[in-house]
């Protein structure tokens, strides 16, 4: 099953979604008509998983983590499907990078990998943008407009073996599977619950396979999990005060 939420003229909206349409509590919403979809959850923090394919690491020249890496993108870096994603003025260096990204759904802490599945409201898609010139991963990751996120939350799918693969402007730019993780999906979320008190909605992205790349404005970046879902945002030019 598929959950979304969507903005009205009157609010936020979540229900089920089918092929354009959440059915909520309180009635029926077309996308596009009745309103626009925002983010899938609304979480308190990303936390968001770093250097977790051996080939990127290759590609980047990292060191191999003894333990998963880890760091954290605030609300207000969120962008909802089909929102543009703002190039700030003060970078040179935009980069994508698609990742595949759990949602809690209950209160939970210092959780057992066997336990995971049970506190786990599903999956969704984020883009990890990376404004790469800039000092620090705070100032690099955690900017305004720096989490795209969505389109929905997928409840049910195996998140350990899923084909991946990003466009951006139509030319493939990343293809993987989520079987090539060095940590699995169980096993990041219970070591960022031995850390964090995880909140319903809270995101644990589970990190980028290999050719993580520069964009430029203008262009659009569609990034597909199996089973999940595509997301899809452009690039666009804009000013930071």
């Amino acid at each position: 099953m598929r959950r979304a939420r969507l903005l009205t003229p009157d609010g936020p909206v979540a229900g089920e979604y089918d092929d354009g349409t959440i059915y909520a509590e309180d009635g029926v919403y077309e996308v596009g008509t009745d309103g626009r979809l925002l983010p899938p959850c609304d979480p308190s923090a990303l936390y968001c998983v770093g250097r977790n394919y051996a080939a990127t690491l290759d590609q980047m020249e990292y060191e191999r983590p003894a333990e998963p890496d880890f760091f954290i993108k605030p609300p207000t870096s969120l962008v909802a499907d089909g929102q543009p994603i703002p190039y700030p003025d003060w970078t040179d260096e935009l980069t994508y990078a698609g990742e595949l990204v759990a949602v809690i759904d209950e209160r939970c802490r210092d959780l057992d990998p066997e336990d995971v599945s049970d506190v786990v409201r599903g999956y969704t898609i984020l883009n990890d943008v990376d404004a790469l010139d800039q000092v620090g991963r705070t100032a690099r990751k955690a900017f305004d407009g720096s989490a795209p996120l969505g389109p929905w939350i997928e409840t049910d799918v195996d998140p350990s073996d899923m084909d991946m693969e990003t466009y951006v402007g139509g030319e493939k730019r990343q293809e993987a599977n989520t079987e090539l993780m060095l940590f699995g999906p169980d096993e990041l979320v219970a070591h960022i619950s031995e850390r964090f008190t995880l909140r319903p909605g809270d995101c644990i992205a589970f990190g980028s396979p290999a050719n993580p790349g520069l964009v430029e404005p203008g262009e659009e970046v569609e990034i597909t999990y199996e089973g999940v879902g595509t997301l899809t945002n452009e690039v666009v030019e804009a000013d930071f005060p």
